[in-house]
């Protein structure tokens, strides 16, 4: 089973909630997909877009239950992202943890095999 993350605040987490899926943050709405990283990833990710932001969570989703709809498509240096076109069903979210800025500043990611 292969996971992919979302980062995004709690509070666009806990509208998902209240609605059974996720349609994006303003960004995904925009760009016309949901953006997500690989655990490999998340690190830059995190570091890049999210710098400094609080009350964020991470949410791990399992990239088969997606179908087709996920698309790997090349951004940064040629990597490849995982990119949702269409909403994230909750039903595909294995668990969603607090994203914590340590005393550095940077963002604690939480085990990511458990």
């Amino acid at each position: 089973m292969t996971h992919i993350y979302k980062i995004c605040s709690v509070a666009l987490w806990g509208e998902a909630e209240k609605a059974g899926v996720f349609r994006g943050a303003p960004v995904d709405l925009q760009d016309g997909f949901v953006h997500f990283s690989t655990a490999a990833q998340l690190g830059e990710t995190a570091d890049k877009h999210f710098a400094g932001q609080t009350d964020l969570v991470l949410a791990a989703i399992e990239a088969e239950a997606l179908g087709p709809a996920l698309k790997y498509e090349p951004s940064r240096g040629g990597d490849l992202f995982p990119h949702l076109y269409g909403p994230l069903p909750l039903s595909a979210v294995r668990w969603v943890r607090p994203l914590p800025v340590g005393p550095d500043g940077r963002h604690v990611l939480p085990d990511l095999t458990a």
